[in-house]
């Protein structure tokens, strides 16, 4: 288990965005992994295991979040003030913008095989689908990232293109 702790927290900081919450999170899954020790299969993929371990516990967690946010707007006053995002780094930023910018079932095929190294069997298993729907949500994430981030063509000069080819 020591041995994949890097790889969780790798997963765990794309699902999270935070790096405190991310640890937060691998430290459960961990905690949770020991606890199910005995439903581990010798001879099973370790690996995915954790990952599908992790994967839940956060799915939980939101799941919990967000009824702890709805009892909170019911009984407190809401505030509209959000602090602006500063960013240092511009490309990097960018590329977490275009990743955080896909559905959640899209980054999160992404993430599991093209960030981790998955294979698309071993990302299908966390995920618990069929290989071909692994396969389908990563190929529809990397081509709507192509699509964001293909510069755009101004209509005049497209129109004047057109004109010119006749």
């Amino acid at each position: 288990m020591a041995a994949l702790l890097p790889d969780l927290r790798g997963f765990a900081r794309f699902l999270l965005r935070d790096r405190a919450e991310a640890d937060d999170l691998v430290q459960e899954a961990l905690v949770r992994a020991l606890g199910a020790l005995a439903q581990f299969q010798p001879g099973s993929n370790l690996r995915a295991w954790m990952f599908t371990i992790l994967r839940n516990t956060y799915y939980e967690q939101g799941r919990r979040l967000r009824t702890e946010r709805r009892a909170l707007e019911t009984t407190l006053p809401r505030e509209d003030a959000h602090a602006p995002a500063q960013y240092s780094r511009a490309e990097l930023d960018d590329l977490h913008r275009l990743i955080w910018s896909l559905p959640p079932l899209l980054r999160e095929a992404l993430v599991l095989v093209g960030a981790q190294g998955l294979g698309y069997e071993e990302a299908a298993a966390i995920c618990n689908v069929p290989v071909g729907t692994m396969k389908a949500r990563v190929s529809r994430a990397r081509a709507q990232l192509v699509r964001v981030m293909e510069p755009q063509v101004e209509p005049e000069a497209d129109l004047a293109d057109e004109l010119s080819n006749s």
